[in-house]
């Protein structure tokens, strides 16, 4: 093509395209910001301005690929979390909003429980770093520890802790294996939780494009819950704090195992901001 195009027209036929394809229009914003090097408000303010061929012909591909189901953070190779850009890929889980209210309520805890000192830290199956490495960034005296069984989520979870200079430690192990030598004040996941007969509500952008091993798990996705909840007793400290990411219908169930693991200590539910069981906490005491 060499039609002369102004920004808003590509945003238009993209938005159009994603749209008839079943896709979030809104997409097509994100994708031409990215393409552009633009804030929301350059972007606006750009409207008008003629879009060079070349540029336009990436934007389109972008476009194209998204419609067929490629995450737009694929195609960005990134994602906010907790006010901070991670580095993703289709090695790590893309981050969530509710992974955020993990990070935030422990951090509230942590102001309760440890108000003199920086507490230890370890986030287990660590994925793209987010967890652990906002700890860090957030608690920036505290050891932070962070394992993954994928060797190449732990490598995009080092670049992340690099470009945000976050001196976090990575291990790689199954699970607690890798942190077993000392004990902790605090423990985090968000491990793998939808079962297999699941996959199929799954959308296809998550379903298709993720790492099948940071979503699914045996015994209706609740198998890593059950084996850190044998794990935990022996590694956590007196005061401290467990915190997991659940799916929405898990609650009870995690909520059981851990009273079961730590039968001295507060469990309790927390709710997302969409008024779902997200988060499980033990505090023990």
């Amino acid at each position: 093509m060499t039609k002369s195009r102004r920004l808003y027209e590509a945003l238009n036929g993209a938005s159009s395209f994603l749209k008839s394809k079943g896709r979030e229009e809104a997409v097509a914003r994100i994708l031409l910001q990215h393409e552009l090097g633009l804030s929301h408000a350059g972007l606006l303010s750009a409207m008008r301005d003629e879009m060079d061929e070349a540029v336009f012909e990436r934007y389109w591909s972008k476009i194209e690929q998204h419609a067929k189901g490629i995450p737009v953070q694929h195609l960005t190779g990134a994602e906010e979390f907790y006010g901070r850009k991670f580095q993703v890929n289709e090695d790590v889980l893309i981050p969530r909003p509710e992974t955020e209210e993990l990070v935030e309520e422990t951090l509230r805890l942590v102001k309760e429980m440890f108000p003199d000192k920086y507490p230890t830290v370890a986030d287990i199956g660590t994925g793209s770093g987010i967890i652990a490495i906002t700890m860090k960034c957030e608690l920036p005296g505290s050891l932070v520890t962070a394992t993954d069984i994928s060797e190449k989520a732990l490598t995009m979870a080092k670049q992340n802790a690099h470009r945000l200079e976050a001196d976090v430690h990575f291990k790689l192990g199954d699970l607690t294996e890798p942190i077993r030598d000392q004990k902790w004040d605090i423990i985090l996941s968000n491990p793998p939780y939808i079962s297999y007969e699941e996959a199929a509500d799954l959308s296809d952008t998550v379903r298709d494009f993720e790492p099948h091993n940071a979503l699914f798990a045996d015994n209706n996705g609740l198998a890593l819950y059950e084996k850190m909840a044998d794990q935990l007793p022996h590694l956590l400290n007196k005061p401290g704090i467990v915190g997991f990411e659940i799916g929405y219908k898990q609650g009870p169930v995690v909520e059981n195992l851990l009273k079961k693991a730590f039968p001295d200590a507060t469990v309790y539910i927390k709710k997302d901001i969409n008024n779902q069981d997200r988060m499980v906490f033990c505090i023990n005491n």
